[in-house]
């Protein structure tokens, strides 16, 4: 189980491409992304997206939040892992930041379940 930008050259290795934004990310064609998945319900709300706005100082905060959403989506979260024990699984996001963006909670909270 990795992450990595929506942007990076897809790769052999990624396996089960997911993306975890709420918005198509710009400028990438469908084809281009190479998806098996765009999972719209696990990425973080609207206003939470919205609030954090990708501000470094807000990221801690961000967590927080953004975890606290995540236990309401227990099922979803069992159904990634499941994927990710049957093949190898890529979280994709088209944050620019690679450490401070919803794929990298998400991951932490994946491999802790």
């Amino acid at each position: 189980m990795k992450i990595k930008r929506i942007y990076d050259k897809p790769e052999p290795d990624d396996g089960y491409r997911m993306l975890v934004d709420r918005l198509w990310p710009r400028g990438i064609s469908k084809e281009a992304a190479a998806l098996n998945e765009w999972n719209k319900e696990i990425a973080p709300s609207t206003d939470l997206r919205q609030w954090f706005n990708h501000t470094p100082e807000l990221f801690s905060e961000f967590k927080k939040r953004y975890r606290q959403e995540l236990k309401t989506k227990a099922g979803e979260l069992k159904r990634i892992k499941s994927i990710a024990r049957q093949q190898n699984l890529t979280l994709l996001y088209a944050a620019k930041d690679p450490a401070i963006n919803q794929a990298v909670v998400l991951l932490e909270i994946l491999k802790k379940k």
